[in-house]
């Protein structure tokens, strides 16, 4: 990379590759005086605004997951899912195998993203089963965003108006089931919540999704948590299907930290630049559409859009063409049909990173 870069700025390289190693330093290891380190959060802050600004709907789904790197790191991410990818918005990097509960970050992630978001949307946040605890059920509400988390089958329903519990599995008890209505989730006291419960037992999967919210069931749609796999492509882009980070030599959690920024960054203008030549809805610039009609459109993506949108880059640059810096985002409509839903779950058809 310095190499590249050095040569393509005609500058030494020894001088692009100190300042690269710097970038992720705190300030008081860099060399030479007044020194400043990047400030995370304030850049967490703005590449979710930046996202704000660009989106074109009024719906958005926020995915909580966790990705290890060997024995090394352990990553809380927060990531906008988004046309079957993951772009991190916030992230904290921590050791492995570091004891705790990940409350504290959880929690402090939300509420530096939310005063980004404008009031009148509609925000989900999705997390698997792993994650589900009940306050941050209860923070998502108080943030005025709404829970969309699974949870596991050995808990009890009470729907509304009944004085019986009923076993989760109970209710969806074989394949090709669904059901949803309002009502108390958890038999204990000390866990017990009001909540709409939506549960869905698709043919060929191994458990029944069994998740929490606090939408009504008429204003809500099980088929939403498919969603939340894309952040999951979101972690394979970070690593083998994109920046090759299984591959870096850090050890120390902050400096990792800093490099996610960096990935974040281009995950986002790549996959702005895939969503246009993937639309071919650009009508600013012609090329675009012009690399859009030479694309064989299946119905279903082949391609990753940051993929694409790296593909897209190289050949504009190759072509001397002008690169472009992210436009819009254009997410596609949430999952309406479970036939749609089952679509989101398969893994995208490119097996090379």
């Amino acid at each position: 990379m310095a190499t590249f870069l050095g040569l393509l700025c005609e500058q030494k390289v020894s001088t692009v590759e100190q300042r690269l190693y710097e970038w992720c330093l705190d300030a008081k290891d860099k060399a030479g005086k007044h020194r400043q380190e990047v400030n995370l959060s304030g850049c967490q802050l703005a590449l979710m605004r930046w996202i704000v600004r660009l989106w074109t709907g009024t719906q958005m789904a926020l995915a909580l997951d966790a990705t290890s790197l060997g024995d090394r790191f352990v990553v809380l991410a927060v990531s906008v899912v988004y046309r079957g990818c993951g772009i991190p918005v916030a992230w904290v990097v921590l050791p492995a195998g570091q004891k705790g509960t990940w409350r504290k970050e959880w929690l402090r992630m939300l509420r530096l993203l939310r005063p980004v978001v404008p009031p009148e949307w509609t925000v989900i946040v999705l997390a698997d089963r792993g994650l589900y605890a009940p306050w941050l059920y209860r923070r998502i509400v108080r943030l005025h965003w709404h829970p969309f988390l699974r949870i596991n089958n050995g808990a009890k329903f009470r729907p509304a108006g009944y004085a019986r519990w009923y076993w989760l599995k109970d209710l969806v008890s074989a394949p090709n089931r669904q059901w949803q209505g309002r009502g108390t989730c958890f038999k204990s006291p000390l866990c017990r919540l009001e909540c709409t419960l939506l549960a869905w037992w698709a043919e060929g999967n191994q458990d029944p999704w069994f998740i929490l919210t606090d939408l009504a069931p008429t204003d809500s749609a099980v088929t939403w948590y498919g969603l939340r796999s894309w952040c999951e492509q979101g972690f394979k882009c970070n690593k083998r299907g994109g920046w090759q980070w299984h591959l870096t030599q850090m050890h120390h959690p902050e400096r990792a930290a800093r490099l996610w920024l960096a990935m974040a960054v281009a995950t986002l203008w790549t996959v702005s630049v895939g969503t246009d030549l993937e639309c071919g809805t650009n009508l600013d610039d012609p090329d675009l559409p012009a690399l859009h009609d030479l694309l064989d459109h299946q119905p279903k993506r082949r391609i990753r859009l940051l993929r694409l949108g790296r593909i897209c880059l190289l050949v504009m640059a190759i072509a001397h063409r002008r690169l472009h810096l992210p436009r819009q985002l254009s997410p596609e409509p949430w999952p309406a049909s479970l036939s749609h839903t089952q679509a989101l779950l398969t893994p995208l058809a490119e097996t090379t990173p």
